[in-house]
């Protein structure tokens, strides 16, 4: 097995999943508002176009998680391959180019990941696996969407979920958030 995967794979392209997804080294650069943005940027799109069905998410500073299927003809797979690589090339992009303070350490530890992956690139921003977990019952669909509000409330960053703008937890307590959601 290659570094960062895991045997968690997502077996049908069409089952609703917990999927969490990490940085490489759980590098924070999540830490800034706009690689946050470009994330939900991303999401937003696959949404729109790529058949993404999104239920529950939230960015933390290494992180990701999201309750999520592809709807009909399309694949999960296929969906988080291409969003995991337009935000790795925007955010690679917005690192180089824009005003991060912390340019060299993060290239530094991109560049290190890449060498040490099997697949050929320069800079690698994002884990090789997605940590995919089936969901199959309402009482673990409740207890993961749960989980994923309660993050940056964990975490710290929050006294209350919907306080946290990059979570579904707003949607939830019956405000508008940043992505359009299927609610359970």
């Amino acid at each position: 097995m290659s570094k960062g995967t895991t045997s968690y794979r997502i077996q049908d392209e069409n089952a609703l999943y917990f999927l969490t997804f990490s940085t490489v080294e759980w590098i924070d650069v999540f830490a800034s508002k706009k690689y946050r943005d470009i994330v939900v940027e991303s999401l937003a799109y696959c949404i729109a176009e790529k058949g993404l069905e999104l239920y529950s998410w939230v960015i933390m500073s290494n992180h990701i998680h999201l309750v999520a299927r592809a709807k009909g003809s399309y694949k999960m797979t296929a969906i988080l391959r291409d969003m995991k690589k337009f935000t790795s090339k925007q955010i690679l992009q917005e690192i180089q180019e824009g005003s991060e303070s912390r340019r060299s350490w993060l290239l530094q530890v991109m560049k290190q990941s890449a060498k040490e992956n099997s697949k050929k690139q320069n800079y690698q921003l994002w884990r090789n696996d997605n940590h995919p977990i089936v969901l199959y019952s309402n009482a673990v669909i409740e207890q993961k969407i749960n989980y994923i509000h309660q993050n940056p409330v964990v975490s710290g960053l929050v006294f209350h979920p919907e306080d946290y703008v990059y979570s579904s937890a707003r949607d939830y307590s019956g405000e508008e958030g940043l992505l359009p959601l299927m609610i359970f």
